[in-house]
């Protein structure tokens, strides 16, 4: 019984978090999020035309909004915090009271015979390297118990990326403060930072390596119990080019039936998500073409299932397998790429002789 308290409690904080107008203020004015939802919703028009549709978890209610002007016939906005209350103002404003139904509750908790199955559900429930929050569970549970056969997931696809990368101000910051050395100090503030992911926006200059594809997860068929545990294989990142790994950056994707993405990575226009950033202790010095080997796994927290522990683990590159061609520096797999090259020589040579 303590546990489900203990839940309910978790959920009521989680709820009331959202309540805050300035958290919608700031996620309604990420561009990137909410273009990339509204130009996936209305490059889809003709699916969305006279269907039935499921917002999970609406907020304020845009999506709804963005899919009734698609041409939807019927949108349940889902909403389980007390702005749910706004959102049907929203509704109102918008003159889309007989397309949008706002239901005040969490999805969980709706009736399975109260309203009709839907062709589509649409859902903006990624939180902090892609999964924090927990909020994919909800949009899991409406898959399996509102979505027709062969129903649409927007997004339907979400990926998990991760490089290594350079962090002046964790380290370069505390070696010459008005030309004071404060190295020591810089020492404490890494052990610190390094307990828990930081959340940062990090310069595209500063990674060293392309993004490593961490995991992928194909909404139509993930599990709750999928996300309980969440590993990545060992990854072997290969430097681009010479520096200090001093910490590693992460960021996700997510990919919408039409195919296109919103992407979180340092490469693209900053979101409100910005990165996840595991600061590392001490920094290690890489050349380019080297290779850097390390594991990242995502645990659900006991505590609190909306939250999950982060362990990575640094392997050594020599010990772990490498892709095949691997392009790092490595004597075995120079030996191979050399190989390879060789025979694709050859067969290329014999291919213009006959």
């Amino acid at each position: 019984m303590s546990n489900n308290c203990d839940f309910q409690q978790d959920n009521a904080k989680y709820f009331k978090s959202y309540e805050d107008f300035d958290v919608h203020q700031l996620m309604l004015n990420d561009k990137s999020r909410i273009h990339s939802y509204k130009n996936a919703i209305f490059a889809s028009k003709d699916k969305f035309k006279d269907k039935t549709v499921m917002d999970v978890g609406a907020g304020t209610g845009i999506l709804s909004v963005f899919c009734a002007q698609a041409g939807a016939k019927t949108v349940y906005a889902i909403e389980a915090s007390q702005l749910a209350k706004i959102a049907k103002e929203v509704v109102i404003e918008n003159d889309f009271s007989d397309v949008i139904e706002v239901i005040e509750s969490c999805i969980e908790d709706v009736e399975l015979n109260s309203i009709d199955k839907v062709d589509i559900i649409v859902s903006e429930w990624m939180g902090f390297y892609l999964i924090h929050e927990g909020m994919l569970d909800s949009v899991i549970f409406a898959r399996d118990h509102f979505l027709k056969e062969n129903g649409l997931l927007f997004p339907s696809i979400a990926k998990l990326y991760a490089a290594p990368c350079e962090l002046p101000s964790f380290f370069d910051f505390w070696d010459d403060i008005c030309g004071v050395k404060m190295r020591c100090v810089g020492i404490e503030h890494r052990r610190v930072k390094s307990l828990k992911p930081e959340v940062s926006i990090v310069e595209n200059q500063h990674l060293l390596s392309y993004g490593n594809l961490l995991m992928w997860l194909n909404l139509y068929d993930v599990t709750v119990e999928d996300l309980n545990l969440l590993s990545g294989d060992n990854t072997v990142a290969i430097c681009k080019k010479d520096g200090k790994c001093q910490g590693i950056c992460i960021w996700f994707v997510v990919e919408f039936p039409d195919g296109s993405e919103l992407s979180t990575s340092p490469s693209c226009e900053p979101t409100h998500w910005k990165q996840s950033v595991i600061v590392l202790p001490n920094e290690i010095e890489l050349c380019e073409s080297d290779p850097l080997a390390f594991k990242l796994t995502l645990n659900r927290s006991k505590s609190n299932s909306r939250f999950y522990n982060m362990e990575l683990t640094m392997l050594e590159a020599d010990e772990v397998e490498h892709e095949i061609p691997c392009s790092c520096n490595m004597t075995k797999c120079v030996i191979m790429r050399t190989y390879i090259e060789e025979q694709e020589s050859n067969a290329k040579n014999l291919s213009e002789n006959v």
